[in-house]
């Protein structure tokens, strides 16, 4: 099995920086694709980035953010740069299934965090 343990979060203002990381444990982490999703109260959960041998972003937070992995560490993590109010959310890491294509798709995803709070006050 694998553990993922996200961690980070916290209260920034607008404007500001925050790097999450999600530390994993087991045996797939060096060849599974790795992403971050976002669930903010009331809405579904979203996708925001994910990392194999190429990165990916959601719209929303291009140029913003940016997914980087240590295969050393077995961490991901996560920049968050120019934070908006909008990205107020608990944010989650996964291990993307090597039998299900797709990026975005919280569905392709078989492992999970517990998640991580952020918050960003105007």
């Amino acid at each position: 099995q694998v553990q993922l343990v996200e961690s980070g979060g916290g209260l920034v203002q607008a404007g500001g920086s925050l790097r999450l990381s999600c530390a994993a444990s087991g045996r797939t982490f060096k060849l599974s694709t790795m992403g971050w999703f976002r669930q903010a109260p009331g809405k579904e959960r979203e996708f925001v980035a994910a990392i194999s041998y190429n990165t990916y972003y959601a719209d929303s937070v291009k140029g913003r953010f940016t997914i980087s992995r240590d295969n050393a560490k077995n961490t991901v993590y996560l920049q968050m740069n120019s934070l908006k109010p909008e990205d107020t959310a608990v944010y989650y890491c996964a291990t993307k299934s090597a039998s299900l294509p797709g990026f975005s798709s919280q569905s392709a995803y078989d492992y999970w965090g517990q998640g991580t709070q952020v918050t960003v006050s105007s």
